[in-house]
């Protein structure tokens, strides 16, 4: 039997022999909106919760939050409808300013955003990328009830209509992406980042959670001390097309959308498996080791002790943070991460190596990837020389009676273990 999986821009496949069972991990297929600007214009037409448009009509100045290119966000169908909102409102282009909201991860150049902004916007509005670690360009706005400081950027804090542009999926630690995220830690400086991520550490910080989450909530809060006033969200498929648009008071639309986005990503399975093959999707979800390490979170949800989960990701961005790399190049080993991390403390980067070390503590780890061998190595990633000496090499560890388990989506993927699964909800 053939596997297949994204890999980068492509694919990326292996041959298991046919006695070895394989089970495909792949959510069932929803509908796509027929027409995605027709069903984000009526996401903004009837917003949730309290928002009104006319509240907003006489701003001197409006800033929109917009992912950057770590996030597969359709901004060709969300931006131009939200655009035309805008200007029926009366404001001028002049006074619109979009922020690319990169979070943790280095400031986006000039030359790359057309990657992600359509090019009818990008000749038209001010486009700033955020750096999280400029403290001048950085606004102290007070604390959080759990403690985290709340510094975000100074031009977007200012603005008198403050907008987020996203997708609502499943987030390893903050259970869903979303709602005021795109501002709150995409906008946000370092220690903010850093002290929200702290968070992940506690037992209910646990994928596809919303109102239970700590650190979700605690993002909530840091976006109402910024006072997001719009979000428009996004729920995609796998083949990251619109399924629904969600628009509205941020709350609001974070309770309406996290349950539609729980129910496209969420798959049962009657096993945990000795091998788990987990690709993050493709392109840009596999651009780096630090946003491929979901992948490893979901497979690492359904292997067993002692089994071993393959990682096929591209990664041509390797490690994808500086922190992350430099803090990896003294380590010998994944128990020597945890302890480091748990005496260090949260650490923005490190918690990428703290991730895989804790998710892969019972279970072995082969990438296949893009990256140097030296470079894998110094991440205490054990690579593999292509994708079907991986296959060969985990395979060689499995029972008879086991199967192989691929998970094709698994940074979008929930699988969890229910024995009482009806086959409608199993593995195709």
């Amino acid at each position: 039997m053939e596997i297949r999986v994204p890999y980068g821009r492509s694919m990326v496949s292996a041959e298991v022999p046919d006695d070895v069972g394989v089970d495909i991990i792949e959510l069932p297929e929803t509908p796509a909106a027929t027409d995605p600007i027709a069903e984000v214009r009526r996401a903004l037409d009837e917003p949730v919760g309290d928002f009104t448009w006319s509240r907003h009509a006489q701003v001197g100045s409006v800033a929109i939050a917009v992912n950057d290119k770590t996030r597969p966000v359709p901004h060709q169908h969300l931006l131009p409808p939200l655009i035309d909102h805008l200007v029926r409102l009366g404001i001028p282009d002049a006074a619109i300013t979009f922020y690319i909201a990169v979070g943790g991860h280095p400031p986006m150049e000039p030359a790359e955003f057309p990657a992600i902004i359509p090019h009818e916007v990008l000749g038209r509005f001010r486009i700033a990328s955020h750096d999280s670690e400029l403290d001048g360009d950085l606004v102290f706005l007070g604390d959080t009830s759990r403690g985290t400081p709340v510094w975000v950027n100074r031009g977007y804090a200012a603005a008198g209509f403050k907008i987020v542009v996203g997708t609502i999926e499943p987030h390893q630690f903050v259970g869903f992406s979303g709602g005021v995220k795109s501002a709150a830690i995409g906008l946000a400086g370092l220690a903010t980042i850093n002290a929200n991520h702290t968070l992940m550490a506690h037992p209910d910080s646990r994928i596809g959670t919303y109102s239970t989450n700590p650190a979700r909530q605690d993002v909530e809060e840091i976006g109402g001390l910024i006072g997001v006033d719009l979000a428009l969200n996004g729920i995609l498929d796998q083949r990251r097309e619109i399924v629904r648009a969600v628009a509205g008071d941020p709350v609001a639309v974070m309770e309406t959308g996290a349950p539609m986005a729980r129910q496209l990503c969420q798959i049962a399975v009657r096993q945990n498996y000795g091998v788990v093959v987990a690709s993050p999707g493709g392109h840009p979800k596999d651009i780096n080791v630090y946003q491929s390490q979901k992948a490893v979170a979901s497979a690492a949800r359904i292997v067993r002790p002692g089994g071993t989960i393959i990682l096929a990701a591209a990664c041509p961005e390797g490690a994808g943070s500086h922190h992350y790399e430099q803090w990896m190049s003294s380590k010998s080993s994944r128990q020597e991460v945890m302890d480091a991390f748990g005496t260090e403390g949260f650490r923005i980067g490190p918690h990428k190596a703290f991730q895989i070390a804790r998710d892969t503590e019972t279970a072995r780890l082969i990438v296949y990837s893009d990256m140097p061998r030296d470079l894998s190595r110094r991440l205490l990633l054990d690579p593999a020389d292509d994708f079907q000496s991986a296959l060969d090499l985990a395979r060689a560890d499995l029972d008879p009676s086991e199967r192989v388990a691929v998970l094709p989506h698994a940074a979008s993927t929930i699988p969890y273990l229910d024995v009482e699964a009806t086959e409608a909800h199993s593995p195709r």
